[in-house]
């Protein structure tokens, strides 16, 4: 069991030790005053301590564990092939998202930041990777086939970030994120964030950090409470019909269902219905679901409807509702869907659907 240590929130970055071009570029970018969780945790990584942190999707964990490694590795020249930094994430859509973040703060202190995912060029990122570069933010299966063709090496990593291990565990990654560790230089810097700790994720912490100091910014369940919860019970006949009347609201809305080819016949349902709707799954190709995952952003789209797993890599403020048109398979997978609302401190409606069928599955 880890105990969270106390720390006192810092009024600015400069507070927290960071080198003078690391601050001034992020007041450049208007970001001014650290988040809880990068007030808790940025101290202790600069002093290359490993560190644990708790904390939910949308506190501003990325800048956590991003500044850190920026300023331990700013202005030092990478060998072809050899990273100093690298952050493991589950999915490509979070890839995107930490080096969107990094990137602009990292070309202020000249370092290069290289995204590895699936569905992206392979070629570009093994030239990339051969010229040079500092910070490699990876998803598992990608780094895996650079690794096996040679084309990335391990040896020289100084740091290791680990972003959302609990959903890496979840999705059955851990055993390869355990052999990249492996690869790792046993004496490096390890830097771990989870909004849970399951048996999985607690495991990995004992094998692989070294004395980490643990900091919580918030139980699991505080963003639950946030959130207004509400179910609906309803018809099979009448269930297209409350999910557009629920759905058909100003804001941004996320509805989960449980098949991809549900996903693609709701969106279909509720466009017939003159909602706006887009569907994200799996089976889309990375440009499609880039296009989708911007229109949404930008309120062009303003309804996704989603898988359980296509949802993990969704990572957007001001989500107002969040529906589950078919229930979600446990109460993990309710915390994780509902997450997707009530980030960084704001608030959020979720409403669950069910048939009369489901209703007892739906209150235990």
């Amino acid at each position: 069991m880890f105990t969270p240590t106390p720390f006192v929130e810092a009024a600015s970055f400069a507070e927290l030790g960071l080198p003078t071009a690391i601050v001034e570029r992020l007041a450049y970018e208007g970001i001014i005053k650290p988040f809880p969780i990068q007030s808790a945790t940025v101290a202790d990584a600069l002093a290359g301590r490993d560190v644990l942190g708790r904390a939910q999707t949308g506190s501003g964990k990325t800048l956590a564990f991003g500044l850190p490694m920026l300023a331990r590795l700013a202005r030092r020249p990478p060998a072809p092939y050899r990273p100093l930094g690298l952050v493991l994430v589950p999915t490509r859509e979070l890839a995107m998202q930490v080096v969107d973040a990094l990137a602009p703060i990292a070309r202020g202190v000249g370092v290069d930041v290289l995204l590895v995912a699936g569905g992206l060029p392979i070629g570009k990122q093994m030239n990339a990777l051969q010229r040079g570069v500092h910070i490699v933010v990876a998803t598992p299966g990608r780094l895996t086939d650079l690794v096996d063709r040679g084309a990335a090496r391990l040896d020289a990593v100084e740091v290791v970030v680990l972003d959302e291990a609990d959903r890496m565990a979840d999705m059955g990654f851990l055993p390869v994120v355990t052999a990249f560790l492996l690869d790792c230089p046993s004496d490096g810097q390890r830097l771990l964030f989870s909004a849970t700790l399951d048996r999985d994720v607690d495991v990995l912490v004992h094998r692989h950090m070294h004395d980490p100091v643990v900091r919580s910014i918030s139980p699991t369940t505080a963003s639950v409470e946030s959130m207004s919860h509400h179910v609906l019970v309803v018809s099979a006949d009448d269930k297209a019909d409350v999910t557009a009347h629920v759905a058909n609201r100003e804001g941004r809305s996320i509805l989960f269902v449980r098949t991809k080819h549900g996903a693609d016949r709701m969106a279909k349902a509720l466009r017939t219905r003159g909602v706006l709707a887009a569907s994200l799954h799996g089976d889309k190709t990375q440009s499609a679901r880039t296009k989708v995952l911007d229109q949404f952003r930008d309120g062009t789209v303003p309804v996704l409807v989603a898988t359980d797993v296509a949802a993990r890599g969704i990572h957007v403020d001001d989500v107002g509702l969040v529906l589950h048109v078919d229930p979600p398979a446990s109460s993990k997978d309710y915390l994780h869907r509902s997450g997707r609302t009530a980030r960084a401190g704001g608030s959020g409606t979720v409403v669950m659907l069910a048939l009369p069928q489901q209703r007892r599955e739906v209150d235990d």
